[in-house]
């Protein structure tokens, strides 16, 4: 029947949309309505849509194989799993691509546990959570982090690898089973005494970390992109102090081993006594003063100035429980108490934090505003301070 099939096109593409049964019974029928719409539309590339496709026959296959002698690069999303064991069956997802339907799920009345710039995860039930992402063009994305988790996970670093890729209202989301998993934040929010024993578990991962080597290819190179933080905020701060920069950041030494580029205390998990490591689509290979000038940020460079000492910060813990865990992860990654060593850190950490959120500022904030120029202002100053006391970015 001819109601089996409607179609519509979107970007030179020609939407093929097929519901309920394709079967000996209408194939015939449906054959000719595709041929039909099909008819002036040669140029076009042809998808076909299986959201509402219920069951296919061999006879229906065969009308597939037709469509795909005119257009090889034929393909079919939004399959279901009947269907898609169909497919399967016969051969047809080795000799073409076809993309299964998406599960729908809701996160609304959801814990939110997690927000970043890229998203924000929720707590689904006791065993599972989601990582919803903001852009609903984000499957590149999904499938980029997928990937990166797994190599994580093969070379050894614990972490939740996401089972299921879902769609969440108009976006799309990786799904996660961690039972019962509180993050480092919800355990200090609960009890601040334990500080010690966290920060302790959470620089003996950092550790890890760093000293896992990364074949290179297999993640970005974080130095690549500091050097286009640089390049982006030049004529913001003097050229000068632009020039320093630029080759401060160039000569920081080529490093392959591995960092996770958004550790905080959200992002660290403890699950029956295991430490596990989320929101995997920051991990790159570098030199850990990348990983340090991040770390910054996430407990001071975001805040700077407008951030009251008594908020609460992103993470969900106090600003100033925040900046004891930045100075205790100072004082025990690096075992030392000698403040002046510990506050070259501070300056080289700050020197990358402060040009990261620089360019984040500029890029994503209405510049003409008063109080985002006056945090412009606050970070160029911040720069071009650091640039007077340092001359290496090594550490």
């Amino acid at each position: 029947m001819a109601e089996n099939v409607t179609a519509t096109v979107k970007d030179c593409v020609l939407y093929i949309n097929l519901a309920g049964r394709v079967d000996s019974a209408n194939a015939p029928s449906v054959e000719e309505k595709i041929n039909a719409i099909c008819s002036d539309k040669q140029s076009v590339n042809v998808v076909i849509d299986a959201e509402n496709l219920e069951y296919i026959s061999s006879a229906g296959l065969r009308i597939i194989l037709r469509l795909r002698k005119n257009y090889p690069e034929l393909k079919m999303i939004n399959v279901n799993s009947e269907v898609y064991d169909i497919l399967d069956m016969t051969g047809f997802t080795e000799m073409m691509t076809i993309e299964k339907a998406y599960r729908k799920l809701s996160v609304e009345g959801c814990e939110v546990i997690g927000r970043g710039s890229n998203g924000e995860v929720y707590r689904l039930d006791p065993d599972t959570i989601i990582k919803v992402y903001l852009n609903p063009d984000c499957l590149p994305d999904i499938h980029r982090e997928r990937e990166l988790a797994r190599k994580a996970f093969v070379l050894g670093i614990p972490t939740a690898i996401p089972y299921d890729v879902v769609k969440v209202g108009d976006s799309y989301g990786s799904v996660f089973e961690l039972l019962n998993a509180k993050s480092f934040t919800k355990i200090l929010a609960a009890d601040s005494s334990k500080i010690d024993e966290v920060v302790e578990m959470y620089v003996d991962l950092l550790k890890k970390i760093h000293s896992t080597e990364v074949q290179p290819g297999d993640m970005p190179d974080m130095k690549q992109v500091a050097i286009g933080w640089v390049r982006d905020i030049k004529g913001i701060i003097s050229d000068a102090k632009w020039e320093k920069l630029n080759s401060l950041v160039n000569a920081i030494p080529d490093n392959h081993h591995m960092i996770h580029g958004d550790y905080h205390t959200k992002n660290v998990m403890v699950q029956n006594g295991e430490v596990l490591l989320i929101d995997m689509d920051t991990l790159s290979y570098g030199d850990p003063i990348f990983e340090f000038g991040s770390i910054f940020n996430a407990y001071k460079g975001f805040y700077f100035g407008k951030l009251p000492l008594d908020g609460v910060s992103f993470i969900g813990i106090p600003y100033e429980m925040g900046v004891e865990i930045w100075e205790k992860t100072l004082h025990l990654y690096f075992n030392t108490d000698d403040e002046e060593y510990l506050d070259t850190v501070r300056d080289k950490s700050a020197l990358l934090g402060y040009t990261r959120v620089l360019r984040r500022t500029i890029r994503r904030c209405d510049t003409s505003r008063p109080d985002i120029k006056k945090m412009i202002d606050g970070y160029v100053n911040e720069i071009e301070s650091i640039l007077d006391r340092v001359d290496t970015l090594t550490l």
